[in-house]
């Protein structure tokens, strides 16, 4: 998922397009994007699109952000959204484990309502300064939970933090990373709000997929196609994860656990990282193993 495309679910006359986009999965936004007004309409919107044979035939992650738990809006979206198509549900604005819990009661509800053939994945929003103290917590509340995203402009914005410097953004950034890698689950690093600056949303883009989180929000299609090159492994990381893997093959047979492989130390840790790499070069199509 190294992109990830968002839709104010309003806009229903982008959805096919979103899906004919290079963006490995798609977000249909029930929150912020949507005035009080048009909840109920932009729910069932998304409602009848993941129930068509587009949606369901389609090979993208479809994802939908929800309104946050606890908000009038939770839980008609969820039994709206919650429907055989949908891969992953986003839930933004929480601030603890017990909060998630509280959520996938109702999630559970819906599930079984809408006769769902397997559970929803959670994709929870760290945006406030509790959120990011309490990571971890929320990360491993439950097993359905399979990432955490950065929230920049909540967790930046009403405590003056500046998001153009790049010292606040990485420190937010390596803080959320260790809690999602505490708690076994993926990072995800949000939106870039400058459409103009494109340099500065590679450079962002750049400094995420050195600290491993493995994709990134994209608000405008032509921030997909920067996303998938820098957060997709180069065809060099490829070659040598594939290397370091059949060494380790060897190794094994040998009863050997670290080796030396062109001038470096492998162990355990190098090992897990080229399977990672494999494992994504195979997902993206460029590796048929």
């Amino acid at each position: 998922m190294r992109s990830k495309l968002f839709v104010p679910a309003t806009r229903a006359n982008l959805y096919s397009k979103a899906l004919a986009s290079q963006a490995d999965a798609i977000s249909f936004d029930l929150e912020d994007s949507v005035a009080e007004g048009s909840k109920e309409t932009a729910r069932e919107l998304v409602r009848e699109f993941l129930m068509s044979e587009l949606a369901r035939s389609s090979a993208k992650t479809l994802i939908v952000r929800v309104n946050a738990i606890g908000t009038p809006n939770f839980e008609a979206d969820v039994f709206a959204v919650v429907q055989t198509g949908l891969a992953i549900l986003n839930i933004p604005k929480c601030e603890s484990g017990q909060q998630v819990q509280d959520g996938l009661h109702v999630i559970a509800r819906a599930e079984a309502l809408n006769r769902n053939s397997s559970p929803v994945s959670i994709l929870v929003n760290v945006e406030t300064p509790k959120a990011l103290r309490c990571a971890f917590d929320i990360a491993s509340a439950d097993a359905r939970i399979v990432g955490l995203q950065m929230g920049y402009a909540d967790l930046f914005e009403p405590q003056g933090i500046r998001r153009d410097d790049p010292l606040n953004v990485h420190a937010a950034l390596f803080a959320l990373r260790m809690a999602a890698a505490e708690a076994g689950v993926f990072a995800y690093d949000g939106a870039f709000p400058d459409l103009q600056d494109a340099s500065g949303f590679r450079a962002e883009c750049e400094m995420a997929r050195k600290m491993g989180f493995i994709g990134k929000t994209c608000i405008h299609p032509g921030q997909i196609e920067p996303a998938n090159e820098i957060f997709g492994p180069s065809q060099h990381e490829i070659d040598f994860a594939l290397r370091v893997l059949a060494a380790a093959r060897d190794m094994k047979n040998m009863n050997v656990g670290a080796f030396q492989l062109e001038g470096k130390m492998i162990d355990r840790p190098f090992i897990q990282r080229s399977r990672r790499i494999a494992d994504l070069a195979k997902q993206m199509g460029v590796l048929s193993l």
